[in-house]
């Protein structure tokens, strides 16, 4: 039986009936900023739906349409001695370290402002979309602070030059050069950016469960592997696979298609 979804302090969970869950920041100011206890809260329903037998994916959105994210407090960071500097990105650390080992895809929908903090939770996330309005930047050293944490897989994701070029000068890009430098995956056509989002937690609910677990637990683990280490996992993986029917179940259209004369 599918438990019933907890209520969460600055966040909002829902499911339908294929698994795919959403995650939406609440009450978090208009432009979803992250403070403290909307850190705190939002990381508890991430491990949550993390937890979940039947996710399938999980898409992180921000409420309204100003903002996915637009940066962490300033107004709380402005008062922290460096003990409590350290516990601050300690928390802003921990959710996106929950939202790195969700088991499933995770889609981050990016409307508006993705700034500093947002932009290293949808750095966080499998796959980014975004709407031709979205704004995104790290401005830290604006406010005379480092960009830090997640603002690491940047240059995986963009490339170095890209990296530096946002980290240093806190400057912001549109969201046709963030497609460029490989941050988003898909920049939507105005208006459709739930359409786009729909299309790709669709594709990954009609794949086989298990299959996309496994293929995700790869995706990380070739991260941080050798290549060696990478091949030699990924054969495990494989034979793994076999250990339940899902192969089978999932393969059987294909073949009753292929001895039907169509094609695959």
């Amino acid at each position: 039986m599918t438990p019933s979804i907890p209520d969460f302090p600055h966040a909002l969970v829902t499911r339908d009936a294929r698994g795919v869950y959403t995650l939406q920041i609440h009450d978090a100011k208009s432009l979803n900023i992250l403070a403290s206890a909307v850190t705190l809260g939002l990381t508890d329903a991430v491990r949550w739906i993390a937890a979940q037998e039947d996710a399938r994916a999980v898409v992180i959105r921000g409420a309204g349409e100003r903002a996915f994210v637009g940066g962490a407090d300033i107004h709380e960071m402005a008062g922290l001695d460096p003990q409590g500097a350290r516990a601050f990105i300690s928390r802003l650390r921990d959710l996106c370290d929950a939202v790195w080992r969700i088991p499933v895809p995770t889609i981050a929908r990016l409307q508006g402002f993705c700034l500093g903090a947002g932009m290293e939770l949808a750095a966080a996330c499998d796959i980014r979309l975004g709407s031709p309005d979205a704004v995104f930047g790290m401005p830290e050293v604006r406010v005379g602070i480092p960009s830090v944490i997640h603002a690491v897989l940047l240059p995986g994701l963009i490339g170095q030059g890209p990296t530096n070029w946002l980290l240093l000068t806190g400057e912001t890009v549109d969201a046709a050069q963030a497609r460029d430098w490989g941050f988003l995956e898909f920049v939507a056509k105005e208006g459709e950016l739930d359409s786009l989002v729909e299309r790709t937690a669709s594709s990954i609910a009609a794949s086989g469960p298990l299959a996309v677990r496994s293929q995700k637990a790869l995706l990380r683990h070739w991260t941080e592997s050798t290549i060696q280490d990478g091949l030699d996992r990924s054969v495990d993986a494989f034979g793994e696979a076999f250990m339940t029917d899902e192969p089978r179940r999932y393969m059987a259209p294909f073949l009753t298609r292929k001895q039907r004369g169509v094609g695959a």
